[in-house]
């Protein structure tokens, strides 16, 4: 029998992983009740960001052999040149092992400069993973077809040192593309959508959707305050805000929150929770915060927004709880949606928030007469190549869609990004809705 120490490193590493994942899993069933709040909050992010590094040193390994052993035994080996690339590998996948970390060390009103420069990182670690992945699987598809796999050559020799070389120009390039098109405000999207059973008085109300802005290592109050300026320039009647809005408790960030403050939407702002609200154990604190800002969170319950013309003509507004909550045992919190659309008939049209397309899903087969549901979580998937992860995990991935006859869920993009400032394959979003009466 094999023993721990025989065992390859990548596979100790996914033995840690899965120790690490272990023990997450044991401290939400087992020692959620005998943890002080604060010490398991603590407990759960720490485990979060080690089970990510666990999983990602065995990329990192990849990354190494690749980029730096390969070169080991060439004439350029023993240059200076070859000595500044060693640091430069080892100091980039130091970085991207970092990030996880400054969210618990470096969260602050402006985001830090090493907190940009690890989440840069990230996203290139990413990228470069998927291209290494991808060339290698080229080049052994080719071997395999050539007939020659058993042959080793000039030929083969050169076109192994090619590999790392073109999935390096290929991250630098996208990491560019990718920061310049993340560090643009985000595009002001106008949609019309009808909604059944909407008054005639309250045709063309205007509902501002933000999502996924994610305050937090990345994202301060500078950017915040640049969305708050770009909303009210729109008049919006109602901004929504449909999770995610942060990753950090609520006292540590609380200045970068305050220009939430100058929302002054006729008919209201409303907030509901996203799973990375739950990821702060702080939600409590935040609504206390939001509500300090007129900003009213939906905590599994509706309001009715009265048209300004007509007190007997409104509709329903319902938020409901993300479904982290319940994977999470958030104490009081969780999905529930009976409890959220309490008093909604289908007398009146019914608009829902709910974070997660998925929850959009979930809340349409239970109440088919919804007319309207407005999510974020999937930021279109961010960037390159995440897209196709996120587009095949969830129901509705971005933009407008149309379920039966008179029902609509609009996705958003996401209002900023998530830690990796960067962009490819999506645009950030202001999301202008436009409710017609039919």
């Amino acid at each position: 029998m094999i023993s721990f120490k025989q065992l390859p490193v990548e596979a100790k590493a996914a033995v840690a992983a899965g120790v690490v994942f272990f023990s997450m899993m044991l401290s939400r069933s087992y020692l959620a009740e005998k943890l002080d709040f604060r010490t398991r909050r603590w407990l759960l992010r720490l485990q979060m960001a080690l089970f990510a590094n666990t999983l990602m040193l065995m990329g990192s390994l990849h990354v190494w052999r690749s980029t730096v052993t390969t070169f080991a035994r060439s004439s350029a080996a023993s240059s200076f040149w070859f000595m500044l690339w060693k640091i430069a590998v080892l100091v980039f996948l130091a970085l991207a092992h970092s990030s996880f970390f400054t969210l618990l060390f470096l969260v602050a009103e402006e985001p830090y400069f090493f907190s940009l420069a690890a989440y840069t990182c990230l996203g290139a670690y990413i990228i470069l993973i998927f291209f290494l992945f991808t060339l290698g699987s080229v080049e052994q598809a080719y071997k395999f077809l050539a007939g020659r796999g058993a042959k080793a050559g000039t030929g083969n020799k050169n076109r192994t040192a090619m590999k790392p070389v073109l999935a390096v120009m290929l991250t630098v390039v996208l990491t560019v593309v990718g920061l310049l098109n993340a560090s643009q405000p985000p595009t002001v999207n106008s949609v019309e959508i009808p909604v059944h059973k909407l008054p005639s008085t309250m045709n063309n109300l205007k509902v501002v959707l933000l999502s996924d802005i994610h305050l937090g290592p990345t994202v301060g109050k500078t950017k915040l305050a640049m969305i708050v300026r770009m909303v009210k320039a729109l008049k919006p009647d109602i901004t929504v805000i449909v999770g995610d809005l942060t990753d950090a408790e609520a006292k540590i960030i609380r200045p970068a929150v305050e220009p939430l403050g100058d929302l002054d939407s006729p008919l209201g702002t409303y907030f509901v929770t996203g799973n990375h609200e739950y990821y702060t154990s702080d939600v409590s604190n935040w609504f206390e915060l939001l509500k300090s800002f007129n900003i009213q969170p939906l905590h599994n319950e509706n309001v009715k927004i009265v048209s300004p013309k007509s007190a007997s003509d409104w509709f329903c507004l319902a938020g409901v709880d993300d479904i982290e909550a319940d994977v999470l045992r958030y104490s009081g919190h969780g999905m529930d949606l009976k409890k959220a659309l309490r008093g909604c008939s289908g007398e009146h049209a019914i608009v829902l928030l709910a974070h997660q397309p998925i929850a959009a899903k979930w809340a349409l087969q239970e109440r088919p007469d919804i007319n309207l549901i407005l999510s974020g979580h999937t930021h279109g998937g961010q960037m390159f190549p995440l897209n196709a992860g996120a587009y095949l995990l969830n129901p509705f991935f971005v933009g407008l869609y149309k379920v039966g006859q008179n029902t609509f869920v609009y996705v958003s993009p996401g209002t900023m990004y998530y830690g990796i400032p960067m962009r490819l394959g999506s645009r950030a979003e202001i999301t202008e809705i436009i409710l017609r009466s039919p």
